[in-house]
């Protein structure tokens, strides 16, 4: 069998066993089988559903380190498994000159498991890798999104469109400690070539990005309280930290509310009723 045809065999595998639930994406309508569907795929690695087609039927022969990533993300591999992956697919696998999209078990498990709290995983160039459904609730269905549209600076420094809003000062603020980070992670990643075109398009799209950058501002990021403005459940004010996994160059952000406050009434409403709207109910 030739390496496109095992490529494709494999990731139609991956697929197959790949519950939308454990991807962390609606599993509304009548499914024939309890996998993924190539389109929800396509969605969550941020690529088009012919390009999954032509690599599931060996008809795509050389797909690139960053479309390879996608899909580890989106199908939950192991580090072994992405490892197949890449060897698969003819690529040398991430070493330590590159960022990792594996995300511990344990950050997994915190993921599924804490109710009442918006949660998403960033990796260290801040790309969006793992989401729980009530994040994707109060931001927005991330599935939905590009690559480039789920990296959190990018976002920020090109001005798209969010539910949550931040005071100036808390905007400055955010914006240093993402440069800061990027800036960290260029010196910890140097053979990442990802990381290295985002930097490189964020300084082509914003001044205020070149700015920082070139002026060497440091920042640390601090917990904040802000204001979600949702299409459905209103206007409200959560807490967001920003929390690192020990030994691991993952960030979560966490979005969560005092036990019986409006804000909390809010998020379980979200939770109830996740990406839909409430006039479908």
């Amino acid at each position: 069998m030739s390496g496109s045809r095992e490529l494709g065999r494999t990731l139609r595998g991956w697929r197959d066993r790949t519950t939308p639930q454990s991807a962390g994406v609606s599993a509304g309508g009548v499914r024939r089988a309890a996998g993924l569907r190539r389109e929800e795929l396509a969605q969550l690695a941020g690529l088009s559903v012919d390009y999954i087609v032509r690599l599931e039927q060996g008809r795509a022969t050389s797909p690139s380190a960053q479309v390879l990533s996608a899909l580890a993300r989106a199908l939950r591999l192991t580090v072994a498994e992405r490892e197949h992956l890449y060897v698969l697919a003819g690529q040398v696998p991430p070493g330590p000159g590159r960022i990792s999209a594996h995300i511990p078990p344990g950050v997994r498990r915190l993921i599924d498991q804490l109710d009442g709290v918006a949660l998403t995983v960033c990796d260290a160039a801040w790309n969006i890798i793992l989401w729980n459904p009530l994040a994707a609730a109060l931001t927005g269905d991330f599935s939905a999104l590009g690559a480039r549209e789920r990296n959190v600076a990018w976002r920020e420094f090109t001005g798209m469109p969010s539910r949550i809003h931040c005071t100036p000062e808390q905007t400055a603020s955010f914006r240093v400690s993402l440069v800061t980070d990027l800036r960290a992670a260029i010196a910890r990643y140097p053979s990442d070539t990802g990381l290295r075109d985002l930097v490189t398009g964020l300084r082509d799209a914003s001044a205020d990005f070149t700015r920082l950058w070139d002026s060497g501002a440091v920042g640390v990021h601090g917990s904040n309280s802000k204001t979600v403005r949702h299409p459905e459940a209103g206007t409200f004010v959560v807490d967001c930290d920003v929390l690192m996994a020990p030994g691991r160059d993952v960030k979560i952000v966490a979005y969560s509310a005092a036990g019986g406050s409006d804000a909390a009434e809010r998020l379980r409403l979200l939770s109830v009723i996740g990406t839909q709207s409430l006039s479908h109910h």
